[in-house]
């Protein structure tokens, strides 16, 4: 099990302050839709060259032209791309396909989608890395989470790993844990708290146990 720091409310110099701080405890660091749309993938590039013995994701969110995206992403050192699951098959076969030819990994984010089981062993089937149930920020806000979403998924997930992100935190950690995703992905959580360090070890700790 590995853990994600997701970094959305920042810019590059800030990133770099985050993930200095955070380094020890986290095996993957996503570059958030909100700093690709103000950035540009050079936060991708950033990071990687910065970080080298992270893993970096790029969370593209992609929908459409996913050979040309994924193959942009990886040029700038992505090592995982996010696509929606939302997204037309061909999109997604694209997107494996092209994530194949570059040594790069396919993350499929099942935000906004209603129908969770039946896509996620549709998509399984396509190759994907990962398949993630994602709980956005605005339904956060009235309360959701993403955890029986997960279990609904790893019924039928056979082939990929499997992801969860959305608002989760310390004391909701060990929930996650018992259901055993590959990824969890956390950002408030982290870069919301005081001493990000201790929250991050914490985390890594607890997820180390399982």
């Amino acid at each position: 099990m590995e853990l994600q720091l997701a970094l959305d409310l920042v810019n590059i110099p800030e990133a770099k302050d985050l993930v200095k701080e955070v380094e020890a405890y986290i095996d993957v660091v996503e570059i958030g839709t909100p700093v690709v749309i103000n950035e540009g993938l050079r936060a991708v590039k950033e990071i990687k060259q910065a970080f080298p013995s992270l893993k970096v994701l790029a969370d593209l969110k992609i929908m459409d032209a996913a050979g040309y995206e994924v193959m942009k992403a990886s040029e700038a050192g992505a090592d995982i791309i996010t696509i929606l699951g939302a997204a037309e098959d061909m999109s997604i076969k694209g997107a494996v396909e092209e994530a194949k030819k570059q040594g790069k990994k396919i993350l499929v984010d099942m935000i906004g989608v209603k129908n969770l089981e039946e896509r996620a062993k549709e998509v399984d089937a396509f190759g994907v890395d990962y398949i993630c149930v994602h709980t956005g920020y605005d339904l956060q806000a009235v309360g959701k989470n993403s955890f029986e979403d997960l279990l609904k998924i790893k019924r039928v997930v056979k082939n990929a790993k499997t992801a969860i992100a959305g608002g989760i935190k310390l004391d909701t950690l060990p929930e996650v844990i018992k259901a055993k995703p590959d990824l969890v992905i956390v950002g408030g959580g982290i870069t919301g708290q005081e001493d990000k360090q201790a929250v991050a070890a914490e985390m890594k700790k607890l997820i180390k146990q399982g």
